[in-house]
């Protein structure tokens, strides 16, 4: 892998993290196109995942903040209702955080598996496109974060889980298991968000040994690579809102589609 490659799979990663077309399935098919061997790449990519976890930490930095603070503020007082709320949302993404790890020990070598199969990720892809498209077309979300609840949040939990399949959207799982549980649109994209930093986090902790025996050889490749999702990633967040709140994620599901029929076919000619 050479700078212009990492580079682009940075942007890749940046932009795709957080758009609900699937990283981890454009980042096994982009390496595939490369001929970069994705199971010599997982320490790159988890790399990769630090600069959208930045991105989200950053722009998020309030809200979380408000989080954090909640935690700390117990009087009965007017101003208390908020942080009931807020703590009430840190219980719900933590219900979600423990079905999804819970998920992903019971069916991490199945779901990894899938990696080394770039035909079943560009299928995976198909299903992701159909799920972005009904997301759209669900009307009554107006329940705030705040009140998802232990049923709803576990089932959002789950929706997460089962992106660990490449080619099937983390964000956009996360945030059709939420419209479909009636979440507010807007909660439902912080709640998403909210919800990937766990995800990224634990997935960094796992590959800790390997990062801490990264070669010094490729530490400005990965660089590279972490900068380019990051930036790519803080740009793209508060124009997915916008876009999620106006219900117009089918416009990706074309895109899904459209990616997903074209490797099938570069695949199976080639």
């Amino acid at each position: 892998m050479n700078y212009l490659q990492a580079i682009i799979l940075g942007i890749i990663q940046g932009l795709t993290e957080f758009i609900p077309v699937s990283s981890s399935g454009h980042l096994v098919l982009a390496q595939h196109f490369f001929g970069i061997e994705s199971a010599d790449n997982i320490t790159f990519e988890v790399f990769m995942h630090l600069g959208t976890l930045l991105a989200v930490l950053i722009f998020f930095r309030k809200l979380i903040w408000e989080l954090i603070r909640s935690l700390f503020c117990w009087k009965s007082n007017l101003e208390s209702e908020p942080h009931r709320n807020n703590r009430a949302l840190i219980v719900y993404l933590i219900i979600a955080t423990l079905v999804t790890g819970v998920f992903y020990l019971i069916f991490k070598d199945i779901l990894e598996g899938a990696y080394q199969n770039p035909l079943l990720v560009s299928f995976m892809l198909l299903i992701t496109g159909a799920m972005i498209f009904a997301s759209d077309f669900v009307k009554n979300t107006s329940i705030p974060a705040s009140n998802t609840g232990f049923l709803k949040s576990a089932f959002i939990g789950l929706a997460q889980g089962l992106a660990i399949m490449p080619g099937i959207s983390r964000s956009g799982a996360t945030i059709t298991a939420s419209l479909f549980c009636g979440i507010k649109r807007k909660d439902a994209a912080h709640f998403s968000f909210l919800l990937s930093i766990p995800a990224i986090l634990a997935a960094n902790i796992s590959e800790l040994p390997a990062l801490m025996a990264l070669d010094t050889g490729v530490l400005g490749i990965y660089l590279a690579g972490f900068a380019a999702s990051f930036v790519a990633g803080y740009l793209v967040i508060a124009a997915l809102i916008r876009l999620i709140q106006a219900g117009s994620l089918k416009y990706f599901a074309f895109y899904v589609w459209l990616v997903a029929l074209a490797f099938i076919g570069y695949i199976l000619i080639v």
